[in-house]
């Protein structure tokens, strides 16, 4: 399957047939979103991989559209930081220093740049900045799935406060952006029989 065909069969499937996807699949579409594009390479996001059956009937209260996590092998769950430590951004370059074998005095520069550039924003506009980053790796993780022939659909409507209580995060420090169902869909979902609908090609691309 090329990726054009991978993403006009792809829907937001409304309910799983409860298949669990095998481990090689999950990890290769894991893979996509720890190699999606972040700015300044700082991923300020972390991703919750939630595949227990005790801890999704936990979740499925918090969901105001329940039927994708009663039925979904995976829930994957993005998780955006409100703030941007000083010893996050220290830790980042320490790692840069071990994986590329560079002095860590090598990138003082680049790591004074980016401690700067920080420093100047507010906490919302860093909090709005680790949003747009973390839609970058659902789009990743959606775009795998679709080319594994793995199902998703992304979730926004949930309780904030509930899935936040049920997952031990701190809503001072980070907050959940969205959340990706990943599974099989269901024979049963009259969904995937409907024509995909988009814009015309004229309304929406311009060129100049």
């Amino acid at each position: 399957m090329n990726y054009l065909e991978a993403l006009s069969r792809r829907y937001s499937v409304k309910k799983f047939n409860n298949q669990i996807i095998p481990q090689e699949t999950l990890h290769n579409i894991l893979e996509s979103g720890k190699l999606s594009a972040s700015s300044l390479g700082l991923q300020p996001y972390k991703i919750v991989v939630v595949e227990s059956e005790e801890m999704r009937q936990k979740l499925i209260p918090a969901f105001y559209n329940p039927s994708q996590i009663s039925t979904c092998s995976h829930l994957i769950v993005i998780i955006s930081k409100k703030t941007i430590e000083e010893n996050y951004i220290r830790g980042y370059f320490s790692h840069i220093s071990e994986v590329r074998e560079t002095p860590l005095e090598n990138l003082d520069p680049f790591k004074n740049s980016i401690s700067q550039h920080i420093n100047q924003k507010t906490q919302d506009e860093i909090f709005n900045w680790a949003e747009k980053q973390s839609y970058i790796v659902l789009a990743n993780l959606m775009y795998a799935a679709a080319i594994e022939n793995i199902d998703s659909c992304p979730m926004e409507g949930f309780r904030q406060d509930l899935i936040e209580e049920i997952l031990n995060i701190n809503p001072e420090t980070e907050k959940v952006t969205v959340t990706l169902a990943l599974g099989y869909r269901s024979a049963e979902d009259d969904f995937q029989h409907m024509k995909k609908v988009r814009k015309p090609n004229e309304k929406l691309f311009k060129f100049i």
